[in-house]
């Protein structure tokens, strides 16, 4: 008697209770001492993180203090000008006794120079240097688009990261609020005779065992705002990622490609390349310290000095080419020598290897987009069939023709399916991403702070 009289209330029970469809997710609720949250889209977010991200300020102020550096390398090759002048008076007692009165006591004089100096031949050593200093203002350029481009992918990442808490979320109170539901409907029929207090109780435990669920991804909403934050220098707090997680999947590019892409773009081996032409012009200039130089220096001025009841004053001037040449120092240009020609090969190895670092980042990515693309379209699919069965199963528990178990299984399968197709959109997002970082393409385009 108790199956025809649950299959009676199961029919009620379907007049009277709308299908148990997934709601729509609820708007996080917010405190009223909270600050106001920004909304921003994915290209709000890579705007800004131009304008605010510290490791790029970092890096334009590398590229200032290289610019004062190219300066200060170019002053050696450039004639410099000195103004001196000096004013004394000597007074000695003793010359009146010594010589009777002949040598004047007293002495005053005034001189005034301007001094001339210009380097004429330095052996390579300055030419060196200001080359060298002009190849160091291009890895300030290659650290800026490496610090950009990769401010670029992180933040790219934290965003899909903000969007795929807030779908689990999203997933995880859809769970709590069906197990909800089916604990109201368990005690309505219970309170109609058709169902048992274990009934009710195994209701009651499978909403417990799903808020853990919630109260994680309310956790992991707010730490991926917090990150987002920290890339734009921002209170992560203020901010929230506008948008959801679709992909437009295409195919991937081709390995060859992409890596003769990357070996010509990446500023990480740019970075090298300007690195080792400084090196060989740091070898120029260590060569030339134990080589002769010649310089030009000139003076210009007037004197005046007065002795006594004499006075005398006039201009000079003064004007020569002085060789140098430290025979012996000690060895120390060979050991700067040494020295920057072992940078120079350190850096070439660096380079090679990097090359191979790149071959293999390429690879990876590749995978990365593939591996992703294949899952979302697989589980696209599932989706939808575990949705109809989650359907199929609650009507059957409805009529009694399921049982508790089948309707869990179906609400398990859902959520898995649910999550782990919005975890391979964020995974597919953020390998599209990685890939042009790798081939060096990522923000190219963009405008630059």
């Amino acid at each position: 008697m108790i199956k025809p009289l649950a299959i009676a209330a199961g029919l009620l029970l379907a007049l009277a209770v709308p299908a148990l469809a997934a709601p729509e997710p609820k708007a996080q609720s917010t405190d009223a001492s909270s600050p106001p949250v920004e909304m921003l889209t994915l290209d709000q977010v890579r705007s800004l993180v131009l304008e605010k991200n510290r490791d790029i300020h970092k890096a334009l102020e590398y590229k200032n203090y290289v610019q004062g550096r190219y300066v200060e390398e170019r002053s050696a090759a450039l004639p410099r000008f000195t103004i001196s002048a000096h004013a004394y008076r000597q007074r000695d007692e003793s010359q009146r006794a010594l010589t009777g009165g002949l040598i004047p006591v007293q002495t005053d004089s005034f001189q005034g120079l301007v001094t001339l100096n210009q380097a004429l031949y330095t052996w390579g050593q300055i030419g060196a240097a200001i080359r060298a200093a002009e190849v160091g203002i291009l890895t300030a350029d290659d650290q800026l688009r490496q610090m950009r481009q990769a401010a670029l992918r992180d933040v790219t990442q934290a965003f899909h990261d903000v969007l795929l808490a807030k779908e689990l979320n999203a997933i995880a109170r859809q769970n709590l609020e069906q197990r909800q539901r089916h604990l109201d409907e368990a005690k309505r029929k219970f309170d109609a005779g058709t169902a048992t207090d274990y009934d009710v109780l195994a209701a009651q435990v499978a909403v417990e065992n799903a808020r853990p669920d919630v109260i994680h991804t309310d956790n992991l909403i707010r730490t991926a705002r917090e990150r987002l934050g920290l890339l734009l220098a921002r209170d992560g707090r203020t901010l929230d990622a506008q948008g959801k997680l679709m992909v437009n999947l295409s195919p991937p590019p081709a390995h060859d490609a992409v890596l003769a892409r990357a070996l010509e773009k990446r500023p990480e081996l740019m970075s090298l390349k300007h690195q080792r032409m400084m090196a060989g012009e740091l070898v120029t200039v260590y060569e030339a310290g134990d080589k002769p130089r010649l310089d030009f220096q000139g003076q210009y001025g007037r004197r005046d000095q007065a002795a006594g009841d004499n006075s005398e004053y006039g201009e000079m001037a003064m004007g020569g080419v002085f060789l140098t040449w430290p025979i012996f120092d000690g060895l120390k240009s060979r050991g700067k020598v040494s020295q920057a020609k072992s940078d120079e090969r350190r850096l070439g190895i660096e380079q090679a290897q990097l090359m191979d670092k790149i071959g293999l980042e390429v690879t990876e990515a590749l995978n990365a987009v593939g591996e992703s693309a294949e899952i979302v379209r697989a589980l696209s699919g599932t989706v939808e069939q575990a949705t109809r069965l989650l359907d199929m199963a609650e009507k059957g528990y409805l009529y009694g023709v399921k049982t508790r178990l089948d309707v869990d299984d179906a609400q398990l399968n859902l959520r898995q399916a649910q999550g782990n197709l919005a975890k391979a959109r964020r995974d597919y997002l953020v390998a599209s991403v990685t890939l042009q970082w790798v081939a060096g393409d990522l923000g190219e385009n963009e405008t630059k702070p």
